[in-house]
């Protein structure tokens, strides 16, 4: 068996079984290592003698509604694979039995390449910076122009204005999950609402569209993989996108910012520079003003964080670097306010 502080071990045995009986000529033993991250969904290494996988399961204990959505991401990459977007390939099938190991998981490809956490890509030449953020963001294009009914997607989101169902979904999460009174947070419930911009194209948005989520091919660059698909629907996708923008106005901090670090010296696009790649691979004018989006995209951030804390508090948070990463969750909330006010909220 295997497993972390905070995790129920896995039965490595249960696990080979499970695999053998939906693989001809499969053959154990099976070995599992936790990948680091994954706060939402625990991602593990599977090796065997002949191949390595990627198991990807929900966290054990009480979950939140609709939250770790696993069976939804399976049946996203199940759909994608064959269009040949760049997404792992899954094997075996979704397992929702609960007596194999512990909860519900499936099994995909392990696809070899680079993961890069720090957006102002260290180490690589101007030229190179440019060509992997030109990756990305064709990347998040190509996602946007599937048709979702094509794939068998059509009725993967539900209908209606994306932005006020998330908005509603991610206050009834924050509810749930609440520990701590933040004003602002309270006043962002009740402002997003009442100021929700109109939806003109609906696609599947990714809903976590970042550097760290997307593995390069070894030696050139190109997206090999986008990963975690936990929060994919059918949206708005701006949602994507302004999400995607959020690296533009976030300081570098190791991950994903590169805000005071664009241009011609350092090759990594200027914000005004995506926009145009983005919108001429999909068609658009322009896109709107993005201080409400960054208000919204910080909002669900907090959701997102204050659902972790609640799950370390109850102790299954699934990542050592939980209690790191809630000791954020008041910044998240009054920057998020700070673009509410950009966009015309009231102090």
């Amino acid at each position: 068996m295997t497993g972390d502080a905070g995790d129920t071990p896995i039965d490595t045995a249960a696990l080979e079984r499970w695999m053998a009986d939906r693989m001809p000529g499969f053959g154990g033993p099976v070995s599992l290592e936790k990948f680091p991250g994954g706060q939402s969904n625990p991602t593990y290494r599977v090796d065997t003698p002949g191949k390595s996988y990627v198991l990807r399961r929900q966290p054990f204990g009480k979950l939140l509604p609709s939250a770790h959505a696993v069976d939804r991401e399976y049946r996203l990459i199940a759909a994608l694979h064959p269009t040949g977007f760049p997404v792992a390939k899954p094997y075996f099938g979704l397992c929702t039995d609960d007596t194999v190991i512990g909860s519900m998981f499936y099994v995909m490809e392990l696809v070899e390449g680079r993961t890069l956490w720090d957006g102002t890509l260290p180490g690589l030449a101007p030229a190179e910076r440019t060509a992997h953020y030109h990756a990305m963001i064709d990347t998040l294009a190509a996602l946007h122009a599937i048709d979702p009914e094509a794939v068998g997607l059509g009725d993967y989101g539900k209908p209606g204005n994306y932005f006020e169902r998330q908005v509603a979904r991610w206050t009834r999460q924050y509810r749930a999950s609440q520990t701590d009174d933040l004003p602002a947070m309270d006043r962002l419930i009740e402002w997003l609402p009442q100021t929700v911009p109109p939806q003109t194209r609906t696609a599947i948005v990714h809903g976590d569209f970042r550097i760290d989520n997307l593995i390069f091919a070894p030696d050139v660059p190109r997206v090999a993989a986008v990963l975690d698909w936990e929060l994919s629907t059918l949206g708005d996708p701006l949602a994507d996108f302004s999400y995607f923008l959020m690296s533009w106005v976030t300081e570098p901090e190791g991950r994903s910012g590169v805000m005071g670090r664009t241009g011609e010296a350092t090759g990594i696009p200027t914000l005004e520079q995506v926009v145009e790649r983005y919108c001429a691979a999909t068609g658009r004018d322009g896109v709107p003003d993005l201080d409400w989006y960054f208000a919204y995209n910080l909002f669900r951030l907090a959701g997102i964080v204050q659902g972790i804390k609640q799950r370390l508090r109850d102790g299954n948070a699934s990542s050592a670097q939980a209690a790191r990463t809630v000791k954020r969750l008041p910044a998240l909330v009054d920057a998020a306010w700070s673009f509410a006010v950009k966009a015309g909220a009231t102090q």
